[in-house]
C-alpha cells in the first residue's frame, strides 16, 4: 500500500471521528496523528485531506446530495457519506491528482472499509462529481502523467 493510500485512509478515519463520533477537529487531528508515529509525509497529506475536506463539507455535502439521487445524505452510511466527501474534496480542490486515482482510491478504500456494493455507490456518484472539476475551471490532470499511488 502506498503512502497516499495509507494518508487517505488515516484522513477518512479522522473525518469519521469527527462526524459519527462527535469529536472537534482538534479532537480527532491529537486521536489520530498525535503521538507522532506517524511517517510525516504520510501525516502531512492526511491532514491536508481532512481539514481541507472539513473546510468544504457544506459543498461537498451539496454535490453528493445532488448526484445521489433519492439519497439524503444522512441517510448513508458515515463512512460511505465521508469516503465521498473525501474524495470530492480531491476531485474539484486537488486538481494534480488524476481523477482516476482518486476514483479507484475511493472505490477500494469504500470495499475495504463498507461493503463491495459501497464501492459500487462510491464509484457511481464520484463518477458525476467528477464533472465539478471542469465546471470549477480546474483541469484534469492526465491520467497517464502519474501512476497509481
Amino acid at each position: 500500500m502506498g503512502s497516499r493510500r495509507k494518508s487517505r485512509e488515516m484522513a477518512l478515519q479522522f473525518l469519521y471521528l469527527v462526524d459519527a463520533g462527535k469529536m472537534t477537529g482538534e479532537d480527532a487531528k491529537k486521536s489520530l496523528l498525535g503521538d507522532g508515529s506517524m511517517p510525516e509525509k504520510i501525516r502531512e497529506f492526511a491532514e491536508q485531506l481532512a481539514l481541507g475536506t472539513l473546510s468544504h463539507a457544506e459543498q461537498l455535502d451539496a454535490m453528493i446530495t445532488k448526484y445521489a439521487e433519492n439519497w439524503e445524505i444522512k441517510r448513508m452510511t458515515a463512512v460511505d457519506r465521508n469516503i465521498m466527501r473525501l474524495a470530492a474534496y480531491e476531485l474539484v480542490y486537488e486538481p494534480e491528482t488524476p481523477v482516476s486515482v482518486i476514483i479507484d482510491e475511493a472505490v477500494e478504500i469504500a470495499k475495504t472499509f463498507s461493503t463491495e456494493e459501497s464501492g459500487k455507490f462510491v464509484n457511481g456518484i464520484l463518477d458525476k462529481i467528477k464533472l465539478e472539476r471542469k465546471e470549477n475551471g480546474a483541469t484534469p490532470a492526465d491520467a497517464s502523467a502519474k501512476t497509481k499511488e
